[in-house]
């Protein structure tokens, strides 16, 4: 007989066994670290008392887990629901938690003062299972992210410089404000954006265990800010490789070649810093034609998360 209670901070480790094994049954490998999880649990404005439902058999092994989590004051809900292979027979379990989350989504756009909720889910190309189980509750296709990966042999060169380019690294306060206001301005017009304040901004970031503020670097041209490059360790541990989680260049600097310069600058920093490569994350319906520009640096694609959406 299933049991489902709210999660705590110390479930990281079984939450984590779980979401493995669901990975591992879909794409043949883990995609996610114990620090991924913990990181997760303790985002700021996730309540792990409302918004979040872990599932037991009778013998305490975990069976799923599920969350509904806002994005900033907006309708958009991003949710998940993630069942062990082979717990859940009958799909009884997931479609209670399936639910469960959207009834939760509904919640965290009217406390919002919104009349409905836009939900979010992310799944990947090759889980039809899920697939299937999103389009029987209303969902459909939205965009696609692609992973994208080089690979480092060795140190690089780095990129030549840019007439008129400075660099600066985001120990200081004015400089990460900077970075704030170009990943806003940059990422305006792309799928499933939300601005939000310099002080919501920060607080994600500074909560998360992977960030690294010497990583992120805002490009200015002639003293003015330009563009924003910000990388982490969030697959470190896992695959020894940096990663790109921004890239944005503001709409008066673009086509001057900054984008492609940040991007090798990444590269040569991260194989300096022994990395065996360089991994980020794009939209497949990105506003800018950024996934050209990734696959012409020579990245490669290794894997494909879809985004389903449905409005309730």
């Amino acid at each position: 007989m299933e049991s489902i209670r709210r999660p705590r901070a110390e479930d990281a480790s079984v939450i984590h066994q779980l979401v493995t094994a669901s990975d591992i049954d879909v794409i043949g490998q883990a995609d996610s670290t114990l620090d991924d999880i913990a990181d997760q649990l303790a985002e700021p404005g996730f309540d792990l008392e409302r918004d979040a439902w872990l599932s037991h058999d009778d013998d305490g092994r975990p069976n799923a887990w599920a969350w509904a989590c806002r994005n900033g004051d907006s309708d958009l809900v991003d949710i998940e629901v993630i069942v062990r292979p082979g717990a859940d027979p009958s799909g009884d379990l997931a479609g209670r938690l399936w639910r469960t989350v959207l009834g939760r989504a509904g919640e965290l756009a009217r406390e919002r003062g919104h009349d409905g909720a836009t939900v979010d889910i992310g799944i990947y190309r090759a889980d039809e299972a899920r697939q299937a189980l999103a389009r029987q509750h209303g969902f459909e296709p939205g965009t696609s992210y692609h992973r994208l990966r080089i690979d480092h042999d060795g140190p690089l060169d780095p990129p030549a410089p840019l007439p008129g380019l400075t660099l600066h690294t985001g120990e200081t306060d004015d400089v990460r404000r900077e970075a704030h206001r170009i990943h806003q301005e940059g990422f305006a017009e792309h799928f499933g954006f939300v601005p939000v304040d310099y002080e919501q901004w920060h607080e994600r970031r500074q909560a998360q265990s992977v960030t690294d503020w010497s990583r992120l670097t805002v490009a200015r041209i002639d003293g003015r800010p330009a563009a924003v490059a910000i990388g982490n360790d969030q697959f470190v541990s896992d695959e020894g490789c940096g990663y790109v989680a921004t890239l944005a260049v503001l709409p008066a600097f673009r086509g001057r070649g900054l984008g492609r310069f940040l991007l090798r600058h990444a590269f040569a920093a991260d194989a300096a810093r022994g990395r065996k490569g360089t991994i980020l994350h794009v939209d497949s319906n990105n506003a800018t034609p950024a996934l050209d520009l990734y696959l012409s640096a020579g990245m490669r694609l290794v894997l494909v998360i879809d985004i389903w959406r449905r409005r309730i």
